[in-house]
């Protein structure tokens, strides 16, 4: 009777959103707040189906939300087609740098003279606020790779970026509390925490995700080969850029970026013309998705779509289950006064003052900074560093003042941007229209 009881919950609710999908997208209303008030009425405070404890469940909760982030990034790096030279990777790269370095002293400011924390514990609190959330953000991501607009891709490419340029910052503030080695005068956390994990995840991830992609798109072309399975191509990819990644000591999230942009870029030389008259001998008997996979001019972006469309997907079912978990943990922490002025100030002042000076004499209009300043999304990338925190040690103490702040800035992050994103980006889009008819 309980699976028959879950079977149900789960078909009303998918069914409802793939029903009523094209209504909510007009709406000012995200399918993440379904997801959160439904979690909330299965958690502890309502039919108590599920029970989350965010202490007793941590490590599962942690590798959840760690597949799901993984999941997005590998999005995220394939809807990227900026080429790399272009000017327009600067502004997500000041993002995901400058704006994430100071947006982490101001909330770890916060937490030691306003909540009293220790700095280490505060160094994490903010590292684990400080990324923008790939998954959650998907309705001011980039639309597809040959979307130029500097907002979307702005946002976008900083998403990607700071969900893993902030994990060195999560060990610092461990490395503080005596719970990660740091090295002598921190040696080792600028050398192998710092520049290694960066560099080393970029560049596995990068030479994986090209290799794999030249591969499959030479096989494919060349000699009619490895057709299909591009949902396993996909998933293995992914499993193997992170696997690799974190067995060199390496940042994983970075190289599972880094996989799918070198994908996005995988380009085939034009065949020969003795291949292409012997592969239209056979044109007859095979299917259109096979012609294309196989044909030199699209195998790799028929490669690239197929991965893309089941990955976005698996993203969608990946923030289902993520944030209905959140919903139910809602139960385990209460809100304060100390709290509500904590989410003020990181939405209201944090954010806008980070944007600002990152962005600093950037090329980049008026109303493009202000989206920015305000679409920081935070979320499933704040769990996963949330549970990792907790999982290598935390003190009781400090992890519940850390995860009473953390839910409350993803919640109030759900819900405010879930209502503001279909007004402000339509709005935004009416005007770029505007302005490209003047």
């Amino acid at each position: 009777m309980y699976f028959a009881i879950w079977a149900l919950i789960i078909g009303v609710l998918l069914t409802t959103i793939a029903v009523s999908g094209t209504l909510l997208s007009r709406l000012p209303v995200s399918t993440a707040m379904l997801y959160l008030l439904v979690g909330y009425g299965l958690g502890p405070d309502g039919l108590a189906f599920i029970t989350p404890d965010p202490f007793a469940y941590s490590i599962v909760l942690e590798r959840v939300a760690e597949v799901a982030v993984l999941i997005s990034l590998f999005a995220v790096g394939l809807k990227l087609g900026l080429p790399l030279s272009n000017k327009g990777w600067r502004l997500p790269l000041r993002l995901a740098t400058v704006s994430m370095v100071i947006t982490i002293f101001l909330i770890s400011a916060i937490g030691v003279f306003g909540l009293g924390l220790p700095w280490g514990a505060s160094i994490i609190l903010g590292a684990i606020l400080a990324p923008t959330d790939p998954v959650l953000a998907s309705d001011v991501q980039v639309l597809e790779a040959n979307d130029r607009d500097r907002l979307r891709f702005s946002l976008t490419g900083e998403g990607g970026l700071n969900d893993g340029a902030a994990f060195p910052f999560v060990l610092l503030g461990l490395g503080l509390l005596g719970l990660h080695d740091l090295g002598t005068w921190g040696w080792r956390w600028i050398g192998v925490d710092v520049l290694w994990s960066i560099s080393g995840g970029l560049l596995t991830g990068w030479f994986l995700g090209s290799l794999i992609g030249r591969l499959v798109v030479y096989l494919r072309s060349r000699h009619g080969e490895s057709v299909g399975h591009d949902e396993f191509l996909a998933l293995g990819l992914v499993a193997l850029a992170y696997g690799v990644t974190v067995m060199v000591n390496a940042n994983g999230f970075l190289a599972v970026l880094a996989a799918g942009l070198a994908l996005q870029r995988v380009k085939e030389r034009p065949e020969d013309s003795s291949a292409l008259v012997a592969r239209e001998t056979g044109l007859q008997s095979r299917t259109a998705n096979e012609t294309l996979a196989t044909n030199s001019e699209y195998a790799s972006a028929f490669m690239r779509q197929q991965m893309q469309g089941f990955n976005d997907q698996l993203e969608r079912v990946a923030e289902l289950a993520v944030v209905l978990i959140i919903g139910a943990m809602l139960s385990y922490f209460r809100f304060d006064f100390r709290i509500t002025w904590v989410v003020l100030l990181i939405f209201l002042v944090i954010r806008p003052v980070s944007v600002w000076l990152g962005l600093l004499k950037a090329p980049v209009l008026s109303d493009q900074h202000t989206l920015i300043a305000w679409f920081g999304i935070r979320g499933i990338g704040s769990i996963y560093y949330l549970m990792y925190a907790i999982n290598h040690g935390l003190a009781r103490p400090i992890a519940d003042e850390i995860v009473a702040v953390t839910l409350s800035v993803v919640v109030v992050s759900i819900v405010v941007h879930g209502i503001s994103v279909t007004p402000l980006m339509e709005r935004y889009s009416a005007r770029k229209a505007q302005h490209v008819r003047r």
